[in-house]
């Protein structure tokens, strides 16, 4: 995590009229983007155990993205690398925070590798007027299909809340 501290974070956060276990019951789930993610195509186990978590998610467009998971804490969330096999990762912080007995709110952060490499004086535009808008409506997206999967107790279909330029 350290590498990624340094990286401007893009986060999304949204309230839940359900409790913190009926969240992290879907969100702990084996292959749960393919009952949430309006641009995953196939979610996909490559180990899923107590001690090892990762999977494959391949989008709308054929994109494929492995997510290594690094922190697994039941009932508060999770974090973990995605990105390209044997490519550059970004590092993503998933975490439910409980209100009460009957609900919580869930916000995901993005500390993306793009433009990491560069000085934040040269890579502050792009990322404020690219970056930043694009993974927020990505976010937003994401949790918006997991409020619908849980409110409605079916598949968010795809491109629900729109089409997403890098990812449908």
């Amino acid at each position: 995590m350290d590498s990624f501290k340094k990286v401007r974070g893009i986060s999304c956060q949204l309230y839940f009229n359900h409790n913190s276990k009926d969240v992290w019951n879907v969100i702990s789930a084996p292959n749960h983007l393919n009952l949430f993610h309006p641009f995953c195509k196939k979610n996909s186990i490559i180990s899923w155990d107590e001690s090892s978590h990762i999977d494959m998610l391949e989008y709308l467009n054929g994109l494929k993205y492995i997510r290594k998971f690094t922190k697994w804490i039941p009932f508060k969330g999770y974090e973990l690398k995605i990105g390209k096999k044997d490519g550059k990762q970004s590092y993503v912080v998933w975490e439910i925070k409980e209100m009460d007995n009957t609900t919580c709110t869930l916000s995901i952060t993005v500390y993306p590798h793009l433009l990491s490499k560069y000085p934040k004086i040269i890579s502050y535009l792009p990322f404020k007027l690219i970056i930043k808008p694009k993974l927020y409506n990505y976010l937003f997206s994401v949790i918006s299909g997991l409020k619908y999967y849980l409110e409605n107790n079916e598949k968010v279909p795809k491109n629900n809340f729109g089409k997403h330029k890098w990812f449908s």
